[in-house]
């Protein structure tokens, strides 16, 4: 019998400086915290790889955060431990997020050494206007001099990660930021409509009641109209360049499309390392605390001191025996939320969902289970049947949250 297929997300709670609009787990800090976390995350590995000892890994992402801060003796430790502890298929894919005014030729040549494939690079724009209100820590030519270094390193599997609907931003402005980033020739563009999240300086800035005016100097966000062309534009523009739409906001050349993403969306399994990090085992959804004292007493210096103690108030993961974790809002999906996943992550693919594999999966026909709201969604041109498949259209796409609600039971 063959072994399991397992993801592997590893998150790096760290940056050099916050971004305006970013609500992720991250934070600036110092070296020897971040040192420290690394001790920490790697007893994480060694501890979770026993537990997987039936799998095998085929895509492996550190993200954050910005990974490529941590020095690149700490990422290599990082990877050693990762395949010493699993087993991480000859043909994986590996994924760094970078971000430009982190990056050495140090550094990418320990990538490249530890097997790292895949790089995602975060542009967001090419105007340091919209740069500098982001909040980024580069500018465009920073982000050229990281470009050049990694294609003179050899990765030859790079993503651009782009951020559209930025205050003071304008269709041509968009179209700019787009054709540059498409000459340039990555494997894979990223291209997110920006959204205002709470407890961040951009909500404070443009948040609820606000309606982005602008005020104090701030430029405003692209009114209704605006922003439906930006978003309308960015298909048409990246297919110029041989791009074609795998998802909602992605973007790959033929062959190129993230496996590890694609897998969230197909409800691969995967294993969440590191603060606050998320996973999907055996239909069972955790995650990691998020509080960094929390972890660090767990798999820092000072909880291993304590040994067996900290048994006593942790969590244990659903393959666990013995050793205590960090784990917490364990829930075990019921039939029906696993068919509603099943629907709405599928559906952000632009292949769609098969309905064969619906019925293989749940021993169900997708028409029994979702008949009416098919019909219903099909009536409205919002999904289109065929081939034994459903899919969104591209009315279906613009508003996509409404679609995939009707699926919720």
């Amino acid at each position: 019998m063959g072994k399991r297929e397992l993801e592997v997300y590893v998150h790096i709670p760290f940056c050099v400086r916050k971004c305006a609009y970013c609500d992720f787990l991250s934070a600036p800090a110092g070296e020897r915290e971040i040192h420290a976390y690394t001790d920490a995350l790697i007893r994480e590995i060694r501890e979770e790889g026993k537990k997987y000892k039936d799998c095998r890994v085929s895509t492996v992402f550190l993200g954050g955060g910005t990974p490529s801060v941590l020095r690149g003796e700490d990422t290599a430790r990082i990877f050693h431990a990762l395949r010493e502890c699993f087993d991480i298929a000859e043909d994986a894919e590996i994924t760094l997020e970078v971000n430009p005014g982190t990056v050495s030729e140090e550094k990418a040549a320990v990538w490249k050494n530890a097997g790292v494939n895949r790089i995602s690079i975060g542009l967001q724009s090419v105007s340091d206007r919209e740069l500098k209100l982001l909040g980024r820590i580069h500018t465009f030519r920073e982000f050229m001099d990281t470009w050049k270094l990694v294609r003179d390193k050899g990765f030859d599997n790079v993503n651009i990660d782009l951020i559209s609907a930025v205050p003071g931003q304008t269709v041509q402005s968009w179209e700019s930021t787009l054709r540059t980033a498409a000459e340039l020739g990555p494997e894979h563009i990223s291209a997110y409509s920006l959204i205002i999240e709470e407890g961040t300086p951009f909500y404070t800035w443009y948040g609820e009641g606000r309606e982005g005016a602008g005020e104090g100097g701030l430029p405003p966000l692209p009114g209704e109209d605006e922003d439906r062309e930006i978003y309308r534009i960015t298909a048409s523009v990246l297919a110029e360049y041989g791009y074609h739409r795998y998802e909602i906001s992605n973007y790959a050349k033929d062959g190129y499309e993230c496996r590890h993403n694609l897998g969230y969306w197909e409800r691969k399994e995967y294993l969440g390392l590191g603060l606050g990090a998320s996973s999907l085992i055996r239909e069972c959804r955790f995650h990691n605390t998020a509080d960094m004292e929390k972890y660090m007493l767990v798999y820092g210096d000072a909880g291993q001191e304590k040994g067996t103690e900290k048994n006593k108030t942790c969590v244990r993961r659903p393959e666990t025996e013995g050793q205590g974790s960090v784990t917490e809002e364990m829930e075990r999906l019921s039939a029906e939320e696993q068919m509603e996943e099943f629907m709405f992550l599928g559906l952000r693919k632009t292949a769609g969902i098969s309905c064969d594999d619906f019925q293989t999966a749940f021993g169900k026909d997708i028409r029994d289970i979702y008949g009416e709201k098919l019909t219903k969604l099909e009536k409205q041109g919002l999904i289109r049947s065929s081939g034994g498949r459903v899919r969104l259209t591209e009315r279906g796409i613009d508003i996509s949250n409404y679609v995939f609600s009707e699926f919720l039971f």
